[in-house]
């Protein structure tokens, strides 16, 4: 076969990658995971409800299960990106995939037959959906999903692979959370297509490697089978592989039994005559760095599951406690229930701004130093429990309006989304940027979806939260007016400031690997509460 590479594939030409690829990468990501699916995600609460006669809770439950799934499904894209399709032909393909399922989404709206009759008088006396308008209507959900999957994390690690300098690569990250605020359907992932399309010969194609999981199981394998060998000091006695010459890899001392992998045994250097290594008994020591790699960011993952667990539980039960409030602004406009989620959005996008023209350069100027990933992640998560403090105080408030002639203001719900658009607009574009740095190469796809993964997480365990939740009390029945929410709101409140805690040990004994090649730092020794 010959050794020929594509277009583009490791081009050293000036032309391709860099920011001019930007307005190529921003348009599809306004136009398609913004407007797009951006506008039936905030929605579809409330579409349950009022369109397909759900109960409440259970239309809660339906969106965090698909949020979950538009959450994890890119972690799979991102696998299958980085071993075999490329970035993209993954986002081409995914986008004609969501045009499918936004026109039949549509066409759910616009066809009678496609939903069930209106409720007459009371939930009571509501007609349940049918088999076949459930089917069609998770048909156009699943085909919308799958859209998500193949774009919302193959783009940003698409876009990031156009720079070569962290710095660039974090502040794209922060314009790729920006551009992701403002949310019609069918023709913005038509427009987003063409326009993506068009910057194809500018790109910075990245080509596919092989699966990269399977060197991370090949470590594993090869430690486990030479378990009984004792851990060598000598960095001859390690296999540098084909990139011995140019390889900075050593031995590192955490993690050291997985170092076997790359010990040269006897039985090893006897198949050395023929070049001829078994790959399942003989990893390089790189293979196994990557390897510890992924197992030193575990803990951090776990830190972002159980602080995106609350805001999981918050948006769904926001939109419900929206539902029962006053969502009169002036005699002629009620805001749609499900559109207050849109405050979060913007605030995210404010203070995004503010972070990357203000905030971090300012602190940068003053601390002569700038603020690291985790840094970042930890501010998020203080604005995060600050947000559900004050979720629990206004619904206590609101359940003492309950009764009254004027129910409470829907405006007393946009303080608590505010604040967690003001912790996303820290956390999210800082867990990208740890991950895509710190990750292997080999990963950087599933490296950026990462984040996607440990969300999609959160809202099952949030969907199981509610459940026990339902199960073991009387706080979440289906008519809220007659629930204590506030209460569960002071519980994330307690499972945040726990998690908190977990994640600022995990961050004191972090160790970057990345980092210090743009700040010279090598170790996060970060205390966000100073």
């Amino acid at each position: 076969m010959a050794d020929t590479e594509a277009p583009g594939y490791g081009d050293p030409s000036p032309k391709r990658g860099g920011w001019i690829t930007f307005p190529f990468m921003m348009v599809p990501t306004l136009l398609g995971l913004s407007i797009a699916s951006f506008g039936w995600i905030i929605n579809l609460i409330v579409f349950l409800i009022e369109e397909f006669n759900i109960k409440n809770i259970a239309a809660a439950q339906i969106s965090n299960i698909v949020n979950g799934c538009i959450s994890m499904f890119p972690f799979v894209a991102a696998i299958l990106a980085d071993s075999f399709f490329r970035n993209i032909p993954s986002i081409s393909a995914s986008a004609l995939i969501s045009l499918l399922g936004i026109v039949l989404l549509t066409l759910i709206a616009f066809f009678d037959n496609l939903r069930p009759q209106p409720c007459e008088t009371g939930p009571n006396l509501c007609q349940s959906p049918s088999k076949l308008q459930l089917g069609v209507l998770y048909a156009a959900l699943t085909l919308v999903t799958i859209e998500t999957a193949g774009t919302r994390v193959t783009l940003s690690s698409a876009g990031a692979n156009q720079y070569e300098k962290r710095k660039d690569q974090g502040s794209f990250f922060n314009w790729y959370f920006l551009t992701l605020g403002f949310g019609l359907c069918a023709a913005a992932n038509l427009i987003s297509l063409s326009i993506f399309i068009s910057g194809k010969r500018l790109y910075n194609h990245d080509k596919p490697m092989g699966s990269p999981f399977t060197s991370l199981i090949r470590v594993l394998v090869a430690a486990t089978l030479k378990g009984k060998h004792a851990v060598s000091y000598k960095e001859e006695d390690y296999h540098h592989g084909k990139e011995a010459k140019t390889s900075t890899a050593i031995a590192s001392k955490n993690f050291r039994f997985l170092n076997r992998a790359a010990l040269k045994t006897e039985e090893d250097m006897k198949q050395s005559g023929n070049s001829n290594y078994n790959s399942w008994r003989l990893s390089s020591i790189q293979e196994v760095e990557d390897f510890k790699i992924v197992l030193r960011l575990l803990p951090l993952c776990l830190a972002i599951v159980c602080v995106s667990t609350p805001i999981a539980i918050q948006s769904s039960m926001m939109v419900l406690q929206a539902l029962v409030t006053d969502r009169g602004l002036g005699p002629h406009f009620k805001v749609p229930a499900g559109s207050i989620l849109v405050m979060s959005i913007i605030s995210s996008c404010i203070f995004i701004i503010m972070n990357n023209w203000l905030v971090f350069p300012l602190y940068q100027k003053l601390a002569h130093k700038p603020l690291t990933p985790l840094q970042k992640v930890g501010i998020g998560q203080v604005f995060t429990i600050l947000s559900m403090v004050i979720s629990a105080v206004v619904e206590a408030k609101r359940l003492q309006t309950v009764g009254n002639e004027h129910p409470m203001s829907v405006l007393w719900l946009f303080p608590p989304l505010i604040l967690v658009g003001i912790a996303e607009a820290f956390h999210l574009p800082a867990n990208v940027e740890l991950f895509y740095g710190e990750f292997p190469e080999s990963l950087r796809n599933t490296a950026a979806s990462l984040t996607s993964l440990v969300m999609g997480i959160s809202y099952y365990l949030g969907t199981a939260l509610i459940n026990l939740i339902q199960r073991t009390t009387a706080w979440l029945p289906n008519d809220i007016n007659h629930g204590r929410v506030d209460i569960v709101y002071w519980v994330l409140v307690i499972g945040g400031v726990l998690n908190f805690g977990y994640f600022l040990v995990c961050s004191w004994v972090y160790t970057y690997k990345n980092l210090k090649d743009d700040n010279d730092q090598k170790k996060d020794t970060t205390d966000v509460t100073t």
